[in-house]
C-alpha cells in the first residue's frame, strides 16, 4: 500500500513539474500578447479557443456531464482560472514587466497552500505559515522598495492575481480527486465558454491589420497550453501528490519566467529582482518541509 502511495506521488511531482514548465511561459507570452490585443479581448479569446478544444475532448472521449454538486466547484475553477487570473495579468502587464511580475507568482504556493487548507482540508504546520508569511513580507518590501519602475496598480493587480488563481487552483485540485484533472479544467471552460464568446465579440479589436505576428503566436500559446494543456498535467499533480506539497513546485516558476522573459523579450533583470526571487524561494522551500 506504501509503496502504492509513493508511486501516485511521484507520479503527482513529476506531472506537476511539467504543469509549472508550461506555466513559465505564460507572463511572458501574456507580455507579447499585450501588445497587440487589449487585455478584456486577449482573456475572453483565449478561454474561447480553449473552451472550443475542451468540448472537443469531452465529446471524443464520451465524458458525462458533472453532477449538480460539482457545478458550484467548476464555477469557481473558471473565475480563478479562466477568467480573474489572466484577465488581472493581461491588465498588470500593460503597467509592469513580465520579469517584475514573475517576482509574485512566488507567492502563488503561499495562496495555493491557504486555498488548499480552506476548501481541501489540508493542515500544515505552524512552521508553514512562519516560512510563507516572510515569503509574503519580501515581496511586499521588494515592491515598495522600487522606485520610478514600480507601478502601484500594476502589482495590486498581481496581487489580486495570484489570489483568484490560489483560489482555482486548490478548487480544481480537490475537484480533479474524483473528476481528473482535464475534465475539471474542460468542463470550467465549457461553462465559462457563452459569456466570455459575448464579451470576446464585444471587445473585438476594429482592426486586425496591426497586429503582430508575434502577438498571434503568444495568444495561441495562452489559449492552448496557459488555458488547457498546463492545467491538464497540474490538476493532475496536485490531486496525486496533495495540493500543499505539489503546489511548491511552483518555485521553480519564477526562475523558469525570469529566463524566458530575458530570452524570449530581452528584459533586464536587476541583481535585486534576483535576490528577491531566491529569498522567496528559500521561503517556500522551508514552507514545504512543515506542509
Amino acid at each position: 500500500m506504501q509503496a502504492i502511495s509513493q508511486t501516485s506521488s511521484m507520479r503527482g511531482w513529476g506531472s506537476g513539474l511539467i504543469g509549472v514548465i508550461i506555466f513559465s511561459a505564460s507572463l511572458p507570452a501574456t507580455r507579447i500578447a499585450v501588445t497587440g490585443f487589449e487585455p478584456v479581448f486577449l482573456t475572453s479569446a483565449r478561454a474561447v479557443i480553449a473552451a472550443i478544444l475542451g468540448v472537443i475532448l469531452l465529446a471524443l472521449l464520451k465524458q458525462s456531464r458533472p453532477k449538480a454538486k460539482d457545478v458550484p466547484p467548476l464555477l469557481i475553477v473558471a473565475f480563478g482560472v479562466v477568467v480573474g487570473f489572466p484577465l488581472l495579468t493581461a491588465m498588470a502587464l500593460q503597467y509592469i514587466t513580465a520579469g517584475h511580475s514573475i517576482i509574485f507568482i512566488g507567492l502563488l504556493p503561499l495562496t495555493t497552500a491557504i486555498f488548499g487548507v480552506l476548501r481541501g482540508g489540508e493542515t500544515p504546520k505552524p512552521m508553514f505559515w512562519v516560512f510563507s508569511g516572510f515569503g509574503g513580507l519580501a515581496v511586499a518590501a521588494y515592491a515598495l522598495s522600487q522606485d520610478a519602475q514600480i507601478s502601484v496598480q500594476g502589482d495590486l493587480l498581481m496581487v489580486g492575481a495570484i489570489t483568484v488563481c490560489g483560489l482555482g487552483y486548490a478548487e480544481g485540485a480537490t475537484l480533479s480527486r474524483r473528476m481528473g484533472g482535464w475534465q475539471v479544467i474542460s468542463w470550467a471552460l465549457v461553462l465559462s465558454l457563452p459569456i466570455m464568446a459575448a464579451i470576446a465579440i464585444v471587445a473585438m479589436p476594429n482592426s486586425w491589420s496591426g497586429i503582430s505576428p508575434a502577438a498571434w503566436i503568444s495568444l495561441g500559446y495562452v489559449s492552448i497550453f496557459s488555458m488547457l494543456v498546463g492545467f491538464v498535467f497540474w490538476y493532475r499533480g496536485l490531486a496525486l501528490g496533495g495540493i500543499a506539497g505539489v503546489g511548491q513546485l511552483q518555485l521553480l516558476q519564477p526562475f523558469f519566467g525570469l529566463m524566458l522573459a530575458a530570452l524570449l523579450l530581452g528584459e533586464a533583470i536587476a541583481p535585486s529582482m534576483v535576490a528577491v526571487t531566491l529569498f522567496v524561494v528559500s521561503c517556500v522551500v522551508g514552507a514545504k518541509r512543515f506542509a
